[in-house]
């Protein structure tokens, strides 16, 4: 005779029904970091910690989710992550969650090699960015939010000082719906270009002399950059709703000066 027991059936307490009928905007796992592959523009590949917060909606008559799915969804791309890749990750969640709303994001450092401008010395600079994949019923919204680091200097300071002028290092960040693919670099690119000056990772004396003059030579005020970058994201036809920012992290105050433009591009 066999001592074998037939194991109980467990209790699937999420899959209760409730009776408050209130439904939850948001529910899953938040805050959770994993190892991900992002593909940069030169086509290889950056290996890096990426923090992610999933979600889905609740309907009211569910008492609530299956946590340990995000996860499972999680460790089941391990292939290339980037923006083309949510689409994907969002409708399994979705699908296997059993909800019609849904919300990824993911948050890493980027590293874009750059070189400096006079001595053509390479180093790495790292960029805060942001990936945020959403789906309604079926209708996917994708958006990508860059932090860039970059040098200001002060029009007014220069106008009326003999010697010099104070500049300070500023934070451009940009949040834009995503309509076509557009690389990361792009958008670095899009708001340096735009600064008084862009930053290196490492600068030899020659590169130091041309940063300071490039900087001296084109005075922005906050408001001139966030206006600067929006002009530059208005023109652009792959971009759809966006929020540009700027902080000056001021040199010669114990504050920050701050600006932000949104522009719904006509799209609601």
């Amino acid at each position: 005779m066999s001592n074998k027991q037939t194991p109980a059936v467990m209790a699937d307490v999420q899959g209760l029904a409730d009776t408050r009928r209130i439904a939850i905007n948001r529910v899953g796992i938040k805050a959770i970091r994993h190892p991900v592959k992002v593909l940069d523009r030169s086509g290889g590949i950056q290996h890096t910690i990426a923090v992610f917060s999933m979600y889905v909606g609740l309907p009211h008559n569910f008492k609530g989710t299956h946590m340990s799915r995000f996860v499972e969804i999680l460790n089941g791309h391990e292939h290339e992550i980037s923006s083309k890749t949510f689409p994907a990750m969002l409708r399994e969640m979705v699908r296997k969650l059993e909800a019609e709303t849904g919300h990824i994001e993911m948050s890493f450092p980027y590293f874009i090699a750059k070189s400096a401008p006079v001595s053509g010395v390479k180093s790495l600079i790292d960029y805060d960015v942001a990936l945020i994949g959403e789906i309604c019923h079926g209708e996917i919204a994708s958006t990508v939010k860059v932090v860039v680091p970059v040098t200001s200097l002060c029009p007014c300071s220069k106008k009326i000082s003999e010697r010099g002028a104070h500049n300070q290092r500023s934070h451009v960040t940009v949040t834009a719906r995503i309509l076509e693919h557009v690389w990361i670099e792009e958008i670095v690119e899009l708001v340096e270009a735009q600064a008084s000056c862009e930053l290196y990772g490492l600068l030899k004396r020659p590169d130091e002399k041309y940063v300071t003059e490039r900087a001296y030579d084109n005075p922005k005020f906050v408001e001139d950059m966030v206006r600067d970058v929006a002009a530059k994201l208005n023109a652009e036809s792959r971009i759809g709703p966006y929020i540009v920012e700027s902080e000056n992290f001021e040199s010669i105050h114990n504050h920050s000066a701050y600006a932000l433009i949104e522009n719904d591009k006509g799209h609601s």
